[in-house]
């Protein structure tokens, strides 16, 4: 039977997509070629040229492979915020043939060793004012040899844009055993080896979480990435003219597929903004006659709401595409109604490396996570029996598609949980619960997992509890979402105190406490004392019941 959702296919995208079998680095080599002197970038003023940009990569890549020995498949993180720093990182990563760990600038340095020891990354690329956390963990953990970049050294001094800190800061001289500043290896002019990579070969991995609080590696190979990469440039038709506003953060994978590799797949330009600022946003957007933008709701929410930045001319833009949140259907309407654009929801994981589905872009719908993608097929089935349910049912989202990854890093049990025989083929089970429509698009409306999604950034409880067991007043802590207006969902811990500490100690003082403990997106934002946390029969805490009553508010 013809899947429903065919009837509204996008006119004139083929059903099954052909991908290129190439490793990603081929991208920037093939765009350097045909459009060597065209910006790859704009930041701050200053253009970045995709023959520069190429050129750049390959030194980068050398360096990493003389100077930091990393070898095919060893692991290399990116601590860096958006940036043509984080983009030349990602393509000499994959030139030389080894594997890009990305990971949030706002990661502390306890979060950062885990990801360090779990992966087994030797080298580092870090932005210099996440250098205080990444100091101490050079010989603590497989961390050998970093490579410090200041953003100023890409921007313009000319530029009349406001600038975040990280940009106007100065390169800063660290004399640090095993630190290279960026300007510096670049200098050196190492030769890349050739590449060996073939599409099968592991090229990202990005972390992500689960309920036992542990983030797991998700491998990721040229291939699984390439096929979204390829999918998003024709779905959201992004040509060769396009010119893209980089908001969401390239180390999620919206911002790495949707912006960064989409851009320099088609050979259009990027305009890249480090951290959010909705009036930097529209202005950015009037100058640069900006026509897509990848976001996460939250940043939509803020523009439409900002005094100053809808007074700017954001008119060019053609499709504003966003995921890794629910978008409000209130503020859907009013992007239509304000900007006369229809706002294109997607969905997907980590996992998936971005999307499975997305809104066809000529038949939108609100609230909406879309119908599944080239290649890719979706059910709704019941979480226990695993049998398919009809439209309008609730049940747990399963897909499958070529974007799927190829397995957790070191962790193959997990791996084979996460995938269920329906029908005689494989599923992986999202945990996410929702319906499927009469029309074949599909609406989300629960998780199955346990897990906050603040802003489009996951947050796992079970890792927030563990660091706020560290706290010598907790006694016991139940981390649950809370609403937000702006972000949705925020980060709320339920904490009994120890006898000892009960009213000598204020809710402030361990919410500051927990932001210098964890990235500040999972850090608790709201504290409830109680006298007990409620359990099961067996003892366990009922984290449920508390988040239901925390909605039932």
């Amino acid at each position: 039977m013809t899947p429903r959702h065919f009837r509204f296919w996008p006119k004139g995208l083929p059903r099954s997509l052909s991908v290129p079998c190439t490793p990603l680095h081929e991208l920037l080599e093939v765009s350097a070629r045909r459009y060597p002197q065209k910006p790859v970038s704009w930041f701050f003023g200053a253009a970045l040229a995709y023959r520069e940009a190429h050129e750049q990569a390959l030194r980068l890549a050398g360096f990493l492979q003389q100077a930091c020995g990393v070898r095919p498949g060893d692991r290399v993180l990116v601590d860096l915020q958006n940036s043509p720093q984080f983009l030349l990182a990602a393509y000499a990563i994959s030139r030389a043939d080894a594997v890009m760990v990305p990971v949030s600038p706002m990661c502390v340095a306890d979060e950062l060793a885990h990801y360090l020891e779990d992966s087994g990354a030797r080298t580092a690329i870090v932005g210099q004012e996440v250098w205080p956390q990444v100091a101490g963990l050079v010989g603590r953990t497989p961390l050998e040899r970093v490579i410090v970049a200041a953003y100023s050294d890409y921007a313009s001094p000319e530029s009349d844009l406001p600038r975040p800190d990280a940009v106007e800061a100065r390169r800063a001289r660290i004399d640090a055993r095993g630190v290279t500043l960026w300007p510096h290896a670049l200098a050196l002019g190492h030769a890349a080896a050739p590449s060996r990579a073939r599409a099968d070969t592991l090229a990202v991995m990005p972390y992500t979480s689960g309920s036992t609080g542990r983030p797991k590696g998700c491998m990721h190979t040229h291939a699984t990435v390439m096929f979204n990469v390829a999918g998003a440039v024709l779905w959201e038709g992004i040509h060769q003219d396009a010119v893209a506003l980089s908001t969401a953060p390239m180390f999620h994978v919206t911002g790495l597929v949707h912006t960064l590799h989409a851009c320099v797949y088609s050979g259009s330009t990027m305009v890249i903004q480090p951290r959010w600022d909705a009036e930097l946003a529209a202005r950015l957007i009037e100058r640069h006659r900006c026509t897509h933008w990848a976001n996460v709701p939250t940043m939509v929410v803020d523009l439409l709401s900002h005094p100053g930045a809808l007074s700017h001319d954001v008119s060019s833009l053609d499709c504003v595409f966003g995921g890794g949140a629910a978008m409000p259907e209130a503020i859907a309407q009013k992007l239509l109604d304000t900007c006369g654009i229809r706002y294109m929801e997607g969905y997907g994981m980590t996992e998936t490396i971005s999307q499975t589905h997305s809104n066809p872009p000529a038949r939108c719908k609100m609230q909406c996570l879309g119908i599944p993608v080239f290649d890719t097929e979706s059910l709704v089935v019941d979480p226990d029996s695993l049998a398919v349910l009809e439209p309008g049912a609730q049940g747990e989202i399963v897909v499958r598609g070529p974007q799927l990854l190829t397995g957790y890093w070191n962790n193959e049990k997990a791996y084979r949980e996460s995938w269920a025989e329906i029908g005689g083929r494989r599923f992986f089970r999202t945990g996410d619960l929702g319906r499927m429509d009469e029309d074949g698009y599909f609406f989300i409306s629960d998780r199955l997992k346990r897990m906050i999604n603040a802003a489009g950034l996951k947050v796992w409880p079970a890792e927030v509890e563990a660091s706020m067991y560290r706290h010598p007043a907790i006694q016991e802590c139940c981390i649950i979402a809370a609403p937000d207006e702006r972000r949705g969902e925020t980060v709320k811990a339920v904490v009994v105190l120890k006898p000892e500490f009960r009213g000598r100690l204020a809710g402030e003082e361990i919410l500051a406490w927990a932001h210098g403990q964890m990235a500040a997106y999972k850090a608790p934002r709201v504290i409830e004392f109680t006298e007990a946390l409620p359990r099961t029969a067996s003892g366990k805490i009922q984290w449920r019941a508390l988040q239901e009553r925390e909605f039932g508010r």
